[in-house]
């Protein structure tokens, strides 16, 4: 009789074990596949944005061309064509153009 009881005090964990297993292995695969590599892309990101300086080419989320002409914490002024100064957030800023990609396309 109490053969019985210690086999099923002894499979009692196994259930709970094959249940949580699965999802340990779930989160882990997720956060080497999703989780960390956006961790990085972001933490790039946030080194791009602060690394800008006056003078430099950028592109906009929306796709605008321009050349920041002053900054600020928050907001870039970005010189369009000759005579347009137009200011956005500096969220709004998708990547830097570098002077060897603008020298190429030119």
């Amino acid at each position: 009789m109490f053969q019985y009881a210690a086999a099923a005090g002894s499979g009692a964990a196994n259930p709970i074990i094959s249940l949580v297993v699965p999802f340990a292995i779930m989160f882990i695969v997720f956060y080497f596949l999703l989780i960390r590599p956006q961790k990085k892309k972001q933490q790039s990101r946030n080194e791009m944005l602060r690394a800008l300086k006056k003078g430099d080419k950028i592109v906009t989320i929306g796709g605008l061309h321009g050349t920041i002409v002053s900054l600020t914490d928050d907001n870039v002024v970005l010189l369009v064509n000759d005579a347009t100064k137009l200011t956005f957030e500096r969220n709004a800023i998708s990547h830097s153009v570098s002077t060897e990609k603008a020298s190429e396309s030119k």
